[in-house]
């Protein structure tokens, strides 16, 4: 295909492809890269968790470097999808450009607020409780609402002006949180992951979804150059590409910086994979009543992780493979990389990049192309081997270290610290004597969000459903609601560090006036 024709590449800003594309590239999808990588929302990401706060410990990884390692595995993904036996396939389905992969990879942690997943699910939670925003707040649609609306760095001084193929890219959860598309994702048979999860609550919509009703149009623009070669519901290749490299790049990186810093210890991980593999038919017998009573017994995590796996994922999960998958993660990760303690020595380092090396090698030799997969997965997948590897290191991960209750403690304060902040910033707001000295950024963001819910208001009331059920209607409500998602913008768009230091100037806590400008 021309590339001047190629629906894919169409942007919003109409003089974009006048006369063909700059010579300052080869493709219109590295003036995306380009943009992306230049965002101030991107640099940001060099101050916003991983997984603990990344100013504590330099080795760790932030966002940023996070998603620099998931581009790298997007690119290395792609190009193996278009060089190899499954090229056809990936044009069939709506192409598949290593360059729109590894710039939706740059971009997909951009919506993530400070103090990462914690801070998420704060947001979200006052988002809906708090203002009434139906959509909440969720980091995978803010990235998009950053994309196409909050930054102003593309031609249109709206949004990064982003071609269709890197905006559908961006969408790992390709549906709304309630209206779209119709019949909603979550009311298929097996929904697709994230669209409707055990544990959600009725009524309440999709836990994960990657646009919220704001940024309709731009979703809807961006999806149609794949109507007809993908399912409504259904990533798109590349999306699907960026979905895979970032599990592949969480389920490896995340475990050699708690390995570094001596979180993760040895004897734990291999006395729950140990134990596991030595009574696995013991442990498959035990009824899920006692199993889960005693759940901090070795081997019972990992039992319990291989039931549910049958539970979600049916489409691929193998008791064999699932087994040879503890095997080598015990005998790579326990017997390997934790069985020396990390002393900053060179052989210690050595032994990190080489496990970090070899996984990546094999997790991403592990990838094909799909012609008709599961709802529980896109076209981009895992062969069953490297599946069951990926969910085994991201077990270790999450009952090693996301469960720690010492990290518990620290996540606690920072959620009453995001609380903090926002009600601080929402009664200045509200008061009269001081809206004239706003920070210009909230002021711009409240102008931004009320022009957006009273375009709604007017067009598409059903869109704005309140916590009655009702539509939201009257400009009270629409500056409430314009309030509220403009705080939200306005936190999320902070570092973790930004966030403390402007608590503590709104506490009275700062001791200078002008050293926290920087956040205004």
């Amino acid at each position: 295909m021309e590339q001047e024709t190629d629906p894919r590449a169409a942007r919003r800003d109409p003089v974009a492809n006048v006369g063909g594309f700059t010579d300052l590239a080869t493709s219109p999808f590295r003036i995306d890269r380009d943009r992306i990588a230049a965002s101030p929302f991107f640099a940001r990401l060099g101050g916003v968790t991983q997984v603990v706060s990344a100013g504590g410990a330099g080795l760790l990884h932030n966002r940023l470097t996070h998603s620099l390692k998931v581009a790298q595995v997007a690119r290395a993904i792609a190009e193996r999808v278009t060089s190899g036996p499954d090229a056809g396939l990936a044009e069939k389905l709506g192409g598949c450009d290593p360059d729109v992969a590894e710039a939706a990879a740059l971009a997909h942690d951009l919506g993530h607020p400070p103090f990462g997943h914690l801070g998420e699910q704060t947001l979200d939670r006052i988002a809906r409780h708090r203002f009434g925003l139906a959509d909440g707040f969720e980091g995978n649609a803010q990235t998009f609402r950053i994309i196409t609306t909050t930054d102003v760095r593309g031609p249109s001084a709206i949004g990064l002006d982003l071609t269709a193929a890197v905006r559908a890219a961006v969408l790992k959860y390709p549906w709304l949180r309630l209206h779209h598309p119709d019949p909603h994702p979550s009311a298929l048979a097996v929904p697709p992951r994230g669209a409707a999860e055990p544990g959600d609550l009725p009524g309440t919509g999709a836990a994960k979804f990657s646009a919220y009703a704001t940024e309709l149009d731009d979703f809807e623009q961006a999806r149609a150059a794949f109507a007809g070669r993908v399912e409504g519901w259904q990533q798109t290749v590349e999306a699907s590409v960026m979905d895979t490299a970032d599990d592949i790049a969480y389920a490896i990186h995340d475990l050699q910086d708690f390995h570094r810093i001596g979180v993760l210890q040895h004897a734990p991980v291999a006395a729950e994979l140990g134990e596991w593999l030595e009574h696995a038919a013991e442990l498959a017998a035990l009824d899920d009543e006692t199993l889960h009573a005693d759940l901090r017994r070795p081997g019972r995590s990992l039992e319990r992780l291989r039931r549910r796996m049958h539970a979600k994922d049916a489409w691929i999960v193998d008791d064999d493979a699932f087994a040879a998958a503890v095997a080598r993660v015990r005998a790579e990760l326990v017997d390997g990389l934790l069985a020396g303690e990390f002393d900053g020595s060179i052989e210690a380092e050595q032994a990190t990049a080489a496990f970090s090396a070899n996984w990546t090698a094999r997790l991403v030799d592990g990838v094909f192309l799909l012609a008709s997969p599961s709802t529980r997965t896109g076209h981009v997948s895992l062969r069953p081997a490297q599946w069951h590897e990926v969910q085994v290191l991201k077990f270790v991960h999450r009952r090693f270290v996301l469960l720690r209750p010492d990290l518990a403690l620290h996540q606690r304060g920072q959620a009453g610290l995001v609380t903090s902040l926002v009600d601080a910033l929402d009664a200045w707001l509200l008061d009269r004597d001081e809206v004239s000295r706003l920070p210009r950024r909230l002021h711009d963001l409240v102008e931004l969000a009320r022009a957006e819910y009273a375009g709604l208001a007017r067009t598409a009331p059903e869109l704005l459903v309140g916590a009655t059920g009702e539509p939201v209607t009257g400009a009270d409500a629409v500056r409430g609601l314009a309030r509220g998602r403009a705080v939200v913008d306005f936190v999320a768009s902070l570092t973790d560090k930004q966030a403390v230091t402007l608590l503590d100037a709104l506490s009275g806590r700062a001791a200078q006036p002008w050293s926290d400008s920087f956040v205004l």
